[in-house]
């Protein structure tokens, strides 16, 4: 996270805000290599975007609705665990010479099992000790000679203690066969007697103790009975001692369904309460797969990692990505108005009053001497395209020409053809639903008490406005009242006839276009010719008119 930067534009983006993305993250990587720029999306790409992203075969960025700190930001102790075939002892040891107080148990494939505390292992040995502990625990032959430090010298070492007790044979050979059952884990010294009734009376396993081998009467007398002989330098108090850790850990560890767990991709503000209602020191971090990859505690909320963003193309924090107070602004690339953006501190801004945020991109380009591949400049004129509608919006300047007939000229396209491929694709929406068709090109405003919404459709083909007219309608009526939204406006913009019929919805919105335009709003409507842009047209007018009601 320490060396991305992520260049991301408004919600419900157009075709400007998904290039703007796009073509100064790639600018910003040619001009500085100490930082990594990656461009994002604020939401759903339209058909207008997907055309020019799929004519020019760049890939479409990837979504990020929301900057707010996640998990992944956090400062996370990237500790091992340990896999769930190891035993007491070895995670013992591991978390006495690591200082780590828990333990992440997981799978041969990396998934968390569980977790084990020192707290856990400290009650495994204070509270009542079972016999048979071990063989329902299945512990392996091999792990109980490794715990005692001793050799495997008869029988399979990759077997299990499967059944039976485990106990110390410590008295007359007699005595031994009076409380031992078939099956049992026995102790026993060098005494050859000792040995050998343990054996005879069905031990799966002998442990003899101050010896490395056995003598051939003891050995053979094993082999046959198919028993299990562990011999260790170790005395039999040390053996009786150390015996029990070789337990497998997930014996003992709490399993994942009952322990907490969170996620890279989860969010500080849902985890912080979690957090505080647990004791627990630490708390294991999984991937998306439920891979362990580390732990945090409560003090790693304390020092996040904070997310660092360019903004493109917009300046109101209404149109901004979720939880935007919780990242760090760096940049502001825009060609609107000064909206409502408010950073902590001082940052880059750069703001022209030009057609497309492209075009001031280009700029920058030529300032710096940094080449622009055909496949850049491909996106950045049919941005400037989109936003001028082909040079005929009031808000065109000469910059934007300019821009335009030379990104065109690099990308080997001819703008007046391949404009009109691009604004047939984007006003194809037979198959889209009316609440997709509102929220495609969709901007919320918010101007003192007043906060109103504007969408906007732009199309050569005038039965198809109407036909998008007629589903609308009712759609306008249910998004009103939505995120405050007093009022909701759309504009059907035709570029051939250079004007709008813009439909509208809510308390008051006669009254404001009246005002506005001094015009009628007759069926829910009202024709507005030679308006086709929103920013440099509609909303400025909308201003005025609210400041002098």
């Amino acid at each position: 996270m320490e060396d991305k930067i992520f260049v991301v534009g408004h919600k419900n983006p157009d075709t400007d805000s998904i290039c703007s993305a796009i073509s100064y993250s790639y600018f910003k990587n040619q001009l500085t290599r100490s930082n990594r720029y990656v461009p994002k999306r604020a939401g759903q790409i339209n058909e207008e975007s997907e055309f020019v992203l799929k004519y020019f075969g760049v890939d479409a960025p990837e979504y990020m609705p929301n900057v707010g700190t996640q998990v992944k930001d956090l400062l996370i102790d990237e500790s091992e665990g340990g896999e769930d075939n190891i035993t007491i002892r070895i995670a013992w040891e591991y978390m006495k010479e690591s200082g780590v107080s828990t333990l992440p148990i997981m799978d041969a494939n990396g998934a968390l099992e569980g977790i084990i505390t020192v707290t856990d292992i400290a009650n495994y040995y204070m509270d009542s000790y079972t016999k048979t502990i071990m063989s329902e625990a299945k512990t392996k032959y091999y792990d109980i000679a490794e715990t005692i430090n001793g050799t495997v010298v008869v029988g399979n070492e990759h077997a299990y203690f499967t059944k039976g007790k485990v106990l110390v044979g410590a008295s007359q050979p007699e005595h031994l066969a009076q409380y031992m059952d078939r099956d049992d884990l026995v102790i026993v010294s060098d005494r050859t007697e000792m040995q050998l009734t343990a054996i005879e009376n069905g031990a799966s396993c002998v442990v003899v103790t101050l010896r490395e081998d056995i003598v051939p009467e003891v050995r053979a007398l094993a082999e046959e009975r198919c028993c299990v002989v562990i011999c260790t330098r170790f005395d039999t108090f040390t053996v009786a001692r150390l015996i029990n850790q070789a337990v497998p850990v997930k014996s003992l560890m709490r399993k994942k369904d009952n322990i907490v767990s969170f996620h890279l991709e989860d969010f500080v503000d849902d985890i912080r309460e979690v957090m505080g209602k647990k004791r627990y020191r630490s708390f294991p971090i999984l991937n998306h797969s439920g891979q362990y990859v580390g732990m945090i505690s409560r003090a790693s909320l304390l020092t996040p990692r904070r997310k660092r963003l360019i903004l493109v193309d917009h300046t109101e924090k209404s149109q901004a990505v979720d939880n935007l107070d919780q990242a760090e602004i760096l940049e502001i690339i825009d060609h609107h108005r000064v909206g409502t953006l408010e950073t902590v501190g001082p940052v880059f801004f750069r703001g022209e009053p030009v057609g497309c945020s492209n075009t001031i991109i280009y700029k920058m380009f030529r300032e710096n001497n940094i080449p622009i591949p055909p496949h850049i400049a491909g996106l950045m004129a049919s941005a400037i395209c989109s936003d001028t509608l082909l040079y005929r919006s009031p808000t065109c300047t000469s910059q934007d020409i300019e821009a335009g007939n030379a990104l065109a000229k690099i990308a080997g396209i001819n703008l007046e053809e391949y404009a009109r491929k691009m604004f047939r694709a984007a006003s194809n929406l037979g198959s889209k639903t009316p609440e997709e068709i509102l929220h495609q090109d969709f901007k919320k405003f918010i101007f003192g008490e007043t906060v109103l919404g504007v969408g906007q459709i732009s199309s050569m083909d005038a039965e198809e406005l109407l036909e998008i007219e007629a589903r609308l309608r009712p759609q306008l009526e249910k998004e009103c009242g939505k995120n405050g939204m007093q009022m909701v406006f759309f504009m059907l913009t035709n570029i051939i006839e250079d004007s709008t019929c813009l439909l509208c919805y809510g308390k008051g919105c006669e009254k404001l276009i009246a005002e506005s335009y001094k015009k009628t709003v007759e069926d829910g409507k009202a024709l507005l010719p030679g308006v086709v842009s929103r920013k440099k047209q509609l909303i400025p007018a909308f201003m005025d008119a609210l400041q002098g009601a």
